[in-house]
């Protein structure tokens, strides 16, 4: 055999891996959003130096590093003048900001009489103020009021609506 039909070949062999084995595509992940820890049947007590402020409990939470995302959450806000408390299947606490998005079968329920309930509500703990964009109904007593947006101010105990239709009884004096 020839040297120069041995490195023929050769070449033609090594040209045959170079095109017919492509290189090793080695694809990289970035964990942007990687929980913390993950919590079930859990309660958490938020205190500071007058007492409870806050309590949550949840058959099952996921922490992350801004916001706790919570299964069956049961929310109680302990920090303005009416305790109120929230619950729904889904609910999102956002640190920071303490904004709990709340969502599926929410009950608002304030220590004075007044519930609501509606799909979705968004609580906003600095301003006690919880509106939502979906329909509720507002209980008191045996006052009923039904609308298809609501912004609650705990602070100032005022509503706004829209689409409201009110059943209420007024007291003669």
């Amino acid at each position: 055999m020839n040297i120069n039909v041995f490195f023929i070949l050769i070449t033609f062999g090594l040209l045959m891996i170079f095109v017919g084995f492509k290189p090793l595509d080695i694809k990289q992940q970035e964990f942007v959003d990687v929980p913390l820890f993950q919590l079930e049947a859990f309660t958490l007590h938020e205190l500071n130096e007058n007492g409870l402020v806050t309590l949550m409990k949840g058959s099952k939470a996921t922490r992350y590093s801004d916001r706790y995302s919570v299964v069956n959450i049961d929310y109680t806000d302990n920090s303005k003048k009416f305790v109120a408390n929230m619950s729904a299947d889904k609910g999102l606490y956002r640190d920071e900001q303490d904004i709990i998005d709340l969502k599926g079968n929410v009950l608002y329920n304030r220590e004075d009489g007044l519930i609501f309930e509606s799909d979705e509500v968004t609580y906003n703990k600095k301003s006690a103020i919880a509106h939502t964009n979906k329909d509720y109904v507002i209980y008191r007593d045996t006052n009923r009021v039904v609308g298809t947006s609501l912004r609650y101010d705990n602070n100032l105990n005022k509503i706004k609506s829209k689409n409201v239709i009110a059943k209420y009884q007024i007291k003669e004096r």
